[in-house]
């Protein structure tokens, strides 16, 4: 079984949904409830199921995806997380700084949406495809 592309999850419909479903969830909208949300794309290494855990909502400008939970038969494939704060307000949209090292330390794309469209930094799949540490590649399973 091949590990999807980021490209690829971008477009997968569970992907799609997880995404627009992080986005409502952080208040964009609510200068008082807007919070980071997000959590970790999975990916079966048998059937290529593609399966979303939510992690713990954040605060208004971070988040902490550092312990996927475990699944039976899959591997994280990807992160994935809002940055709610409204450009016009004077935030980045971008990925910050943390966003790119993570996702070069982990060795899985990392996916930031914001008001300004969907951006993904880091390898362009997991490294290693569907073999080794379940969670994070170049991390291992004990965080």
């Amino acid at each position: 079984m091949e590990v999807l592309t980021a490209s690829e999850l971008e477009r997968h419909p569970v992907v799609i949904a997880a995404f627009a479903a992080a986005w409502a969830d952080s208040f964009p909208d609510d200068a008082k409830l807007r919070h980071e949300e997000g959590g970790w794309i999975y990916q079966n290494r048998a059937t290529g199921e593609i399966q979303i855990r939510r992690a713990q909502p954040g605060i208004f400008d971070g988040i902490v995806l550092s312990y996927p939970a475990a699944i039976a038969d899959c591997h994280v494939v990807a992160t994935y997380h809002t940055h709610p704060n409204p450009t016009a307000g004077g935030w980045i949209p971008d990925p910050s700084p943390d966003d790119i090292y993570n996702a070069d330390i982990t060795g899985v794309p990392w996916f930031i949406i914001s008001d300004s469209g969907i951006y993904v930094v880091g390898p362009d799949r997991r490294v290693g495809g569907l073999t080794g540490p379940a969670r994070y590649p170049l991390i291992g399973d004990n965080p």
